[in-house]
């Protein structure tokens, strides 16, 4: 870890480069092992993590690029990128209330 490099609590960074003034934000794991070998994360320069974020080894987040928060990284980011994973979120109304009206009649 380079100097000015910041790791948030909760954060996971293993077997990893991390580059001068990095953020990486709470609750980031680089997953590096993949059952047979362990692989290595970069991260470059001034780059940039978002909270609760998983970084697939092996893969390289380039020099001052961000990464959104909750995302999963699998391929490179090149420097200056933005790259961020979403599902999109889907709500179900009434679904909640009827689930635990439902397991309330079981009782």
């Amino acid at each position: 870890m380079q100097s000015g490099a910041k790791v948030s609590h909760l954060s996971y960074v293993g077997d990893a480069e991390v580059g001068q003034n990095a953020n990486i934000g709470a609750g980031t794991i680089t997953c590096n092992y993949d059952g047979k070998s362990k692989h290595k994360t970069k991260i470059g320069e001034g780059a940039f993590i978002g909270s609760n974020t998983a970084l697939v080894a092996p893969v390289a987040v380039g020099e001052g690029a961000m990464v959104g928060a909750g995302s999963t990284i699998t391929e490179d980011v090149a420097p200056g990128d933005l790259s961020l994973t979403r599902a999109p979120q889907k709500t179900l109304k009434k679904w909640a209330s009827k689930f635990f009206s439902s397991k309330k009649r079981k009782e």
